[in-house]
Protein backbone atom coordinates (compact mmCIF):
# COMPACT_ATOMS: atom_id res chain seq x y z
CA UNK A 1 0.00 0.00 0.00
CA UNK A 2 2.92 2.37 0.62
CA UNK A 3 3.84 2.33 -3.10
CA UNK A 4 0.37 3.20 -4.40
CA UNK A 5 1.16 6.88 -5.03
CA UNK A 6 -2.48 7.80 -4.58
CA UNK A 7 -3.51 10.97 -6.43
CA UNK A 8 -6.92 12.29 -5.40
CA UNK A 9 -8.87 15.32 -6.56
CA UNK A 10 -8.63 18.64 -4.79
CA UNK A 11 -11.09 18.94 -1.91
CA UNK A 12 -12.08 22.51 -2.73
CA UNK A 13 -12.87 21.73 -6.36
CA UNK A 14 -15.02 18.79 -5.31
CA UNK A 15 -16.82 21.00 -2.79
CA UNK A 16 -17.50 23.58 -5.49
CA UNK A 17 -19.25 20.85 -7.49
CA UNK A 18 -22.17 21.15 -5.08
CA UNK A 19 -23.94 23.73 -7.19
CA UNK A 20 -27.34 25.42 -6.74
CA UNK A 21 -28.66 23.13 -9.50
CA UNK A 22 -27.65 20.04 -7.50
CA UNK A 23 -29.29 21.56 -4.42
CA UNK A 24 -32.57 22.07 -6.27
CA UNK A 25 -32.35 18.52 -7.63
CA UNK A 26 -31.98 17.15 -4.09
CA UNK A 27 -34.93 19.19 -2.81
CA UNK A 28 -37.08 17.88 -5.67
CA UNK A 29 -35.94 14.32 -4.91
CA UNK A 30 -36.90 14.61 -1.23
CA UNK A 31 -40.31 16.04 -2.15
CA UNK A 32 -40.95 13.26 -4.68
CA UNK A 33 -39.82 10.66 -2.14
CA UNK A 34 -42.24 11.97 0.51
CA UNK A 35 -45.19 11.91 -1.91
CA UNK A 36 -44.45 8.44 -3.28
CA UNK A 37 -43.80 6.92 0.16
CA UNK A 38 -47.10 8.35 1.47
CA UNK A 39 -48.86 6.80 -1.53
CA UNK A 40 -47.10 3.49 -0.81
CA UNK A 41 -48.12 3.50 2.88
CA UNK A 42 -51.76 4.13 1.96
CA UNK A 43 -51.53 1.29 -0.56
CA UNK A 44 -49.98 -1.23 1.84
CA UNK A 45 -51.34 -0.39 5.29
CA UNK A 46 -54.81 -2.03 5.11
CA UNK A 47 -53.47 -5.36 3.88
CA UNK A 48 -50.39 -5.27 6.15
CA UNK A 49 -52.61 -4.84 9.22
CA UNK A 50 -54.51 -7.97 8.19
CA UNK A 51 -51.25 -10.00 7.99
CA UNK A 52 -48.91 -8.50 10.61
CA UNK A 53 -46.45 -11.41 10.80
CA UNK A 54 -45.98 -11.48 7.05
CA UNK A 55 -45.47 -7.72 7.06
CA UNK A 56 -42.93 -7.89 9.91
CA UNK A 57 -40.86 -10.53 8.13
CA UNK A 58 -40.90 -8.39 4.96
CA UNK A 59 -39.77 -5.35 6.96
CA UNK A 60 -36.79 -7.30 8.30
CA UNK A 61 -35.85 -8.56 4.84
CA UNK A 62 -36.05 -5.05 3.41
CA UNK A 63 -33.72 -3.73 6.10
CA UNK A 64 -31.08 -6.35 5.25
CA UNK A 65 -31.61 -5.73 1.53
CA UNK A 66 -30.94 -2.02 2.12
CA UNK A 67 -27.51 -2.90 3.49
CA UNK A 68 -26.72 -4.71 0.24
CA UNK A 69 -28.11 -1.91 -1.94
CA UNK A 70 -26.12 0.68 -0.01
CA UNK A 71 -22.98 -1.37 -0.59
CA UNK A 72 -23.66 -1.84 -4.28
CA UNK A 73 -24.35 1.86 -4.91
CA UNK A 74 -21.37 2.87 -2.77
CA UNK A 75 -19.10 0.46 -4.66
CA UNK A 76 -20.36 1.70 -8.04
CA UNK A 77 -19.89 5.38 -7.12
CA UNK A 78 -16.43 4.75 -5.64
CA UNK A 79 -15.19 2.58 -8.48
CA UNK A 80 -16.55 3.87 -11.77
CA UNK A 81 -17.37 7.16 -13.46
CA UNK A 82 -16.39 10.75 -12.73
CA UNK A 83 -17.92 13.72 -10.88
CA UNK A 84 -18.29 15.60 -14.18
CA UNK A 85 -20.94 13.19 -15.45
CA UNK A 86 -24.34 14.89 -15.77
CA UNK A 87 -26.86 14.24 -12.98
CA UNK A 88 -25.38 10.95 -11.65
CA UNK A 89 -21.84 12.30 -11.52
CA UNK A 90 -22.70 15.59 -9.85
CA UNK A 91 -25.38 14.30 -7.48
CA UNK A 92 -24.05 10.83 -6.59
CA UNK A 93 -20.41 10.24 -7.57
CA UNK A 94 -19.04 13.63 -6.44
CA UNK A 95 -20.07 13.25 -2.76
CA UNK A 96 -18.33 9.87 -2.48
CA UNK A 97 -15.11 11.20 -4.03
CA UNK A 98 -15.24 14.21 -1.72
CA UNK A 99 -15.81 11.89 1.23
CA UNK A 100 -12.57 10.01 0.58
CA UNK A 101 -10.61 13.28 0.53
CA UNK A 102 -12.33 14.76 3.60
CA UNK A 103 -14.11 12.22 5.82
CA UNK A 104 -15.58 14.89 8.08
CA UNK A 105 -17.27 16.81 5.27
CA UNK A 106 -20.37 14.62 5.57
CA UNK A 107 -20.80 15.75 9.19
CA UNK A 108 -21.22 19.33 7.94
CA UNK A 109 -24.02 18.45 5.52
CA UNK A 110 -27.56 19.48 6.36
CA UNK A 111 -30.58 17.20 5.96
CA UNK A 112 -31.07 18.02 2.27
CA UNK A 113 -27.48 17.42 1.20
CA UNK A 114 -27.22 14.30 3.37
CA UNK A 115 -30.37 12.58 2.12
CA UNK A 116 -31.29 14.07 -1.25
CA UNK A 117 -29.41 11.62 -3.46
CA UNK A 118 -30.72 8.59 -1.55
CA UNK A 119 -34.27 9.82 -2.05
CA UNK A 120 -33.57 10.09 -5.78
CA UNK A 121 -32.44 6.44 -5.85
CA UNK A 122 -35.47 5.23 -3.88
CA UNK A 123 -38.28 6.92 -5.80
CA UNK A 124 -38.42 4.50 -8.79
CA UNK A 125 -38.51 1.44 -6.51
CA UNK A 126 -41.25 2.97 -4.36
CA UNK A 127 -43.34 3.74 -7.45
CA UNK A 128 -43.05 0.11 -8.59
CA UNK A 129 -44.14 -1.10 -5.14
CA UNK A 130 -47.12 1.25 -5.10
CA UNK A 131 -48.29 -0.21 -8.42
CA UNK A 132 -48.04 -3.83 -7.28
CA UNK A 133 -51.28 -5.69 -6.50
CA UNK A 134 -51.22 -6.57 -2.79
CA UNK A 135 -54.30 -8.77 -2.48
CA UNK A 136 -52.19 -11.93 -2.36
CA UNK A 137 -49.45 -12.83 0.09
CA UNK A 138 -46.67 -12.61 -2.52
CA UNK A 139 -47.64 -9.13 -3.68
CA UNK A 140 -48.01 -7.88 -0.12
CA UNK A 141 -44.68 -9.36 0.92
CA UNK A 142 -42.92 -7.80 -2.08
CA UNK A 143 -44.55 -4.41 -1.50
CA UNK A 144 -43.67 -4.25 2.20
CA UNK A 145 -40.12 -5.43 1.48
CA UNK A 146 -39.61 -2.60 -1.03
CA UNK A 147 -41.16 -0.11 1.40
CA UNK A 148 -38.75 -1.22 4.14
CA UNK A 149 -35.86 -1.09 1.66
CA UNK A 150 -36.68 2.50 0.63
CA UNK A 151 -37.17 3.58 4.23
CA UNK A 152 -33.81 2.12 5.30
CA UNK A 153 -32.09 3.63 2.26
CA UNK A 154 -33.38 7.03 3.40
CA UNK A 155 -31.66 6.45 6.75
CA UNK A 156 -28.44 5.10 5.25
CA UNK A 157 -26.64 8.40 4.71
CA UNK A 158 -27.77 9.57 8.14
CA UNK A 159 -26.27 6.40 9.68
CA UNK A 160 -23.15 7.03 7.61
CA UNK A 161 -22.98 10.61 8.85
CA UNK A 162 -23.29 9.49 12.48
CA UNK A 163 -20.44 7.00 11.96
CA UNK A 164 -18.13 9.94 11.14
CA UNK A 165 -19.22 12.20 13.98
CA UNK A 166 -16.79 12.63 16.89
CA UNK A 167 -19.62 12.80 19.41
CA UNK A 168 -22.93 11.42 18.07
CA UNK A 169 -26.01 11.63 20.28
CA UNK A 170 -26.08 9.12 23.14
CA UNK A 171 -29.06 7.23 21.70
CA UNK A 172 -27.22 6.90 18.38
CA UNK A 173 -24.13 5.58 20.11
CA UNK A 174 -26.24 2.92 21.80
CA UNK A 175 -27.63 1.87 18.42
CA UNK A 176 -24.10 1.76 17.01
CA UNK A 177 -22.88 -0.42 19.86
CA UNK A 178 -25.86 -2.74 19.34
CA UNK A 179 -24.99 -2.99 15.63
CA UNK A 180 -28.38 -1.65 14.54
CA UNK A 181 -26.83 1.27 12.63
CA UNK A 182 -23.37 1.55 11.06
CA UNK A 183 -20.70 1.49 13.82
CA UNK A 184 -17.70 3.82 13.32
CA UNK A 185 -15.25 1.09 14.34
CA UNK A 186 -16.58 -1.07 11.52
CA UNK A 187 -16.73 1.66 8.89
CA UNK A 188 -13.12 2.73 9.45
CA UNK A 189 -12.09 -0.41 7.54
CA UNK A 190 -13.48 1.11 4.34
CA UNK A 191 -11.48 4.30 4.81
CA UNK A 192 -8.17 2.47 4.68
CA UNK A 193 -6.52 3.16 1.31
CA UNK A 194 -7.32 2.19 -1.42
CA UNK A 195 -10.96 2.23 -0.20
CA UNK A 196 -11.73 -1.08 -1.87
CA UNK A 197 -13.77 -3.06 0.66
CA UNK A 198 -16.57 -2.86 3.25
CA UNK A 199 -18.91 -0.75 1.12
CA UNK A 200 -22.19 -1.49 2.94
CA UNK A 201 -23.09 1.54 5.06
CA UNK A 202 -26.61 0.95 6.39
CA UNK A 203 -25.54 -1.42 9.16
CA UNK A 204 -22.54 -3.19 7.62
CA UNK A 205 -23.87 -6.67 8.37
CA UNK A 206 -23.09 -7.95 4.86
CA UNK A 207 -19.57 -6.53 4.51
CA UNK A 208 -17.66 -9.54 5.78
CA UNK A 209 -19.79 -12.01 3.81
CA UNK A 210 -19.39 -10.07 0.53
CA UNK A 211 -15.66 -9.75 1.18
CA UNK A 212 -15.28 -13.50 1.75
CA UNK A 213 -17.27 -14.21 -1.42
CA UNK A 214 -15.09 -11.74 -3.43
CA UNK A 215 -18.36 -10.29 -4.72
CA UNK A 216 -17.21 -6.80 -5.70
CA UNK A 217 -13.72 -7.92 -6.74
CA UNK A 218 -15.26 -10.40 -9.18
CA UNK A 219 -17.58 -7.74 -10.61
CA UNK A 220 -14.63 -5.41 -11.13
CA UNK A 221 -12.67 -8.03 -13.05
CA UNK A 222 -15.67 -8.87 -15.25
CA UNK A 223 -16.31 -5.21 -16.07
CA UNK A 224 -12.63 -4.51 -16.72
CA UNK A 225 -12.29 -7.48 -19.09
CA UNK A 226 -15.46 -6.45 -20.93
CA UNK A 227 -14.87 -2.70 -21.19
CA UNK A 228 -11.15 -2.16 -20.54
CA UNK A 229 -11.97 0.34 -17.79
CA UNK A 230 -9.72 0.54 -14.72
CA UNK A 231 -11.60 0.51 -11.41
CA UNK A 232 -11.05 3.54 -9.14
CA UNK A 233 -8.93 5.35 -11.76
CA UNK A 234 -10.70 8.66 -11.20
CA UNK A 235 -10.71 8.32 -7.42
CA UNK A 236 -7.09 7.40 -6.57
CA UNK A 237 -5.22 8.05 -9.84
CA UNK A 238 -4.29 5.73 -12.72
CA UNK A 239 -1.03 4.42 -11.24
CA UNK A 240 -2.60 3.45 -7.92
CA UNK A 241 -5.67 2.02 -9.64
CA UNK A 242 -3.55 -0.21 -11.88
CA UNK A 243 -1.49 -1.44 -8.91
CA UNK A 244 -4.65 -2.32 -6.98
CA UNK A 245 -6.30 -3.96 -9.99
CA UNK A 246 -3.26 -6.20 -10.61
CA UNK A 247 -2.96 -7.32 -7.01
CA UNK A 248 -4.04 -10.89 -6.27
CA UNK A 249 -7.09 -11.16 -4.04
CA UNK A 250 -6.22 -11.11 -0.33
CA UNK A 251 -6.18 -14.50 1.38
CA UNK A 252 -9.36 -15.52 3.08
CA UNK A 253 -9.14 -15.40 6.86
CA UNK A 254 -9.09 -18.78 8.51
CA UNK A 255 -12.40 -19.90 9.86
CA UNK A 256 -12.41 -20.78 13.55
CA UNK A 257 -12.08 -24.46 14.28
CA UNK A 258 -15.00 -26.08 16.03
CA UNK A 259 -13.87 -28.45 18.77
CA UNK A 260 -16.60 -30.61 20.22
CA UNK A 261 -16.29 -31.45 23.91
CA UNK A 262 -15.35 -35.08 24.59
CA UNK A 263 -17.84 -37.30 26.36
CA UNK A 264 -16.44 -39.66 28.97
CA UNK A 265 -18.41 -42.87 29.22
CA UNK A 266 -18.35 -44.99 32.40
CA UNK A 267 -15.69 -47.71 32.32
CA UNK A 268 -18.06 -50.47 33.48
CA UNK A 269 -21.26 -50.75 31.54
CA UNK A 270 -24.08 -53.01 32.69
CA UNK A 271 -24.35 -56.30 30.76
CA UNK A 272 -27.72 -56.26 29.11
CA UNK A 273 -27.02 -58.82 26.37
CA UNK A 274 -28.11 -61.81 28.43
CA UNK A 275 -31.33 -60.29 29.71
CA UNK A 276 -34.54 -61.62 28.19
CA UNK A 277 -36.98 -59.18 26.83
CA UNK A 278 -40.16 -59.03 28.85
CA UNK A 279 -43.50 -58.80 27.24
CA UNK A 280 -45.69 -55.93 28.35
CA UNK A 281 -48.70 -56.92 30.36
Amino acid sequence: MSDLQIRQRDRKSLRQGYSPAVRKFEIASIAAYAVVMAWLVAHLAPRALDKPFLAMSALMLGFVAADFVSGFVHWAADTWGAPEWPVVGKALIRPFREHHVDQKEITRHDFIETNGNNCFISVPAAVVAALLPVHGAIGLFAGVTIFSLCLAILGTNQFHKWAHMDAPPRAVRLLQRAGLVLPPEHHVVHHTAPYAKYYCITVGWLNEALFRLRFFQTLEKLISRTTGLIPREDDIGKHAAVVVALQPPPPLPELPRIVLPSMELPLELPDVTGQQATKPD
